[in-house]
């Protein structure tokens, strides 16, 4: 009897992990095009580990999570927009956490704790129109809050939600997206990602979004005609220097820059969660956030530049003990966990919708090659 081959979870989302629940919040206003997005643990917080390989990245208490440093288990990840500014919307986490005596213990008190809270952040200022209307303590605790009242194994909205409000890939609209695998041991491994990248998601030669290629099954290819109406449209936006594209783009291919290059002329940032319900060490879960920007550089091109951050958070819950040998098992963890974020990312940008605001055109892939 052979076995059944992975497939996506329940939900094909980040809390197909038992335990593992999401919460968005947006800021307010009608020129704000930002927000955060809060991954919340289960009590007792789980083990966790970063990859950082963007050359501009934006984190906070990132060192924490280095397997030679004291932490061991965190209780919440923070991905937000509002560039540096974004990382308070960790405060309101911490603060809610505090509250509830969840962190490191410091004190003979149960409620003398220091919650930890990584945070990664993505550049979208000014994308609504407002320069400063960006997340701060109070989005954070609104993200949190919605991520607490989901519940465990509640669907995850993607698209243009909390930190993906704001978001950006090449010349089209970015956004959160989130994706998982079921492995044959039981095992789960998931990712969200919020995709917010100077490179392109987009095949110029084709309309292809990249991470479908090689997505176990051949990619829905646009017509033709479609596709070159898709590369009209944004040559005519990034000619005009409405859309998030140089002038100079205006031979440019759909979603990025001439045949992929950068487009957008800023900063930027990919940043994601990869949790798995599998025992792991921290060196484990870090090389889990390492292998995981395989993902990324499938659904990505280019990736890792200096006007990125790409940033990559590992969370293993401990529910399920690796067997005796478990170098296997840990490599069919590491492959799914770059699986998974390729397919966030092409969900990501199917989800999103587009903005047309003083802060820029953005158009979303939908709206260019349509839904399949």
């Amino acid at each position: 009897m052979t076995e059944e081959p992975p497939g996506p979870g329940p939900l094909d989302a980040l809390t197909d992990v038992p335990g593992i629940r999401v919460g968005h919040a947006a800021v307010p206003g009608e020129l704000a095009l930002s927000g955060t997005t809060v991954v919340l643990a289960p009590e007792g917080g789980a083990v966790a580990a970063v990859d950082v390989r963007g050359g501009g990245p934006g984190t906070r208490e990132t060192d924490a999570l280095d397997p030679r440093n004291l932490v061991q288990r965190i209780d919440a990840v923070v991905l937000t927009g509002g560039s540096a500014y974004g990382l308070d919307a960790a405060a309101g986490v911490m603060a809610w956490l505090e509250e509830r005596g969840r962190g490191v213990r410091v004190g003979p008190d149960p409620s003398q704790v220091v919650p930890v809270v990584p945070a990664a952040c993505l550049f979208d200022l000014g994308r609504g129109g407002d320069w400063r209307a960006r997340p701060d303590a109070s989005t954070g605790r609104a993200a949190v809050e919605a991520a607490a009242a989901s519940g465990s194994g509640a669907p995850v909205p993607e698209g243009t939600v909390g930190a993906g409000t704001g978001a950006v890939a090449g010349q089209i609209k970015g956004g959160v997206g989130t994706a998982s695998v079921r492995l044959p041991s039981g095992t789960t491994v998931a990712a969200l990602a919020v995709v917010n990248a100077a490179g392109s998601v987009v095949d110029p030669r084709t309309g292809v979004l990249y991470g479908e290629y090689g997505a176990g099954e051949p990619p829905a290819h646009p017509a033709p005609s479609v596709h070159e109406a898709a590369r009209r449209r944004l040559a005519g936006l990034a000619h005009r220097g409405g859309a998030a594209g140089n002038p100079a783009d205006s031979g440019s291919a759909p979603g990025g820059g001439t045949h992929g290059a950068p487009g957008n002329g800023v900063l930027n940032t990919t940043i994601a969660v990869v949790a798995t319900d599998a025992v792991l060490t921290r060196a484990q879960a870090q090389k889990l956030a390492g292998t995981a920007h395989d993902g990324l550089a499938r659904a990505v091109r280019p990736v890792h530049l200096l006007t990125d951050g790409d940033t990559v958070f590992a969370l293993s819950t401990g529910r399920l003990p690796l067997p005796a040998e478990p170098v296997p098992a840990l490599n069919d963890i590491l492959a799914a966990g770059a699986d998974a974020l390729a397919r966030a990312v092409v969900k990501a940008a199917r989800a999103a919708r587009g903005a047309d605001g003083p802060g820029g055109v953005f158009p979303s892939y939908s709206e260019l090659y349509g839904t399949p």
